[in-house]
């Protein structure tokens, strides 16, 4: 699920500010921090990636999905986890 939140511009004299306010939800589930310095990339002209200098360490390790056998000789085989047998479909 995705939070909607607007592009706000403050306009001065001499300079434009732009601001992206984070909803409470992400900043929690993120634990960020107040001051904390992060880092954007403009990824192309639909996504912004946001970096972190130093996250907090995970609680949970995470567990990468399995693979999936891509080529001409697989072509419709999927190796559903790595003690599975590659299953033809």
């Amino acid at each position: 699920m995705g939070f909607q939140t607007k592009v706000q511009l403050i306009k001065r004299k001499t300079t434009d500010q732009w601001y992206i306010n984070f909803p409470t939800a992400i900043a929690q589930a993120m634990e960020f921090q107040q001051s904390e310095v992060v880092e954007w990339f403009v990824e192309d002209k639909e996504t912004l990636i946001l970096k972190r200098k130093q996250a907090p360490d995970r609680l949970l390790k995470k567990k990468r999905p399995p693979r999936l056998l891509v080529n001409s000789e697989t072509s419709g085989m999927k190796r559903k986890s790595s003690s599975d047998k590659i299953e033809t479909g």
